[in-house]
């Protein structure tokens, strides 16, 4: 009986010095999906808080034919193009929020990435019907230790979608879903 009152003081001595588990990246990821879930809602009604991004910002732009990354002012720029000829919106629901990792350490670091179907609209004019199509999107954004966003980038095929909403091809005036 010795014995396993012995062995019982033993593992519970064991189980208390175990080191406490560093919850850290997953504050850091629950912290910064809300920044992503606010920039997202801020895109599709054109109104980004740009105060969430580091001064050091790039975007990692894979369009073909693009510069390979583009600054804070870059990013305005081009969305303030896009949100003047185009309507977006999210159509995944729920949009699901997935943990990033370092590349270097392979573990998680508070970034966060998400695929998503988005839908983009080119408005109706006087002499034009609108039209719709949808591109199945990956995202991700990494942040500094301030939660500033200091890296974001995405893949899909916008060039194919732009292509289509702007060509006059009659053969193909459905919406693409």
């Amino acid at each position: 009986m010795k014995l396993l009152y012995s062995l019982m003081g033993l593992s519970i001595f064991i189980v208390a010095c175990q080191p406490k588990a560093d919850n850290s990246a997953n504050e850091k990821f629950e912290k910064n999906s809300q920044t992503v879930l606010a920039n997202l809602k801020g895109f599709e009604s054109e109104n980004i808080d740009y105060s969430n991004y580091a001064d050091n910002f790039v975007f990692m732009d894979t369009g073909f034919g693009s510069k390979d990354s583009l600054s804070l002012d870059d990013m305005k720029n081009m969305d303030k193009a896009m949100w003047a000829n185009y309507d977006f919106k999210i159509l995944t629901d729920p949009l699901v929020l997935l943990p990033g990792v370092n590349p270097e350490t392979k573990m998680a670091d508070g970034s966060v990435r998400y695929y998503a179907d988005w839908q983009v609209t080119l408005p109706a004019t006087d002499s034009t019907e609108a039209r719709s199509g949808v591109i199945q999107y990956y995202e991700y954004f990494v942040f500094d230790e301030n939660g500033k966003i200091t890296q974001q980038g995405g893949y899909g095929d916008f060039g194919g979608l732009f292509g289509y909403l702007n060509g006059d091809d009659d053969d193909n005036n459905e919406d693409m879903e």
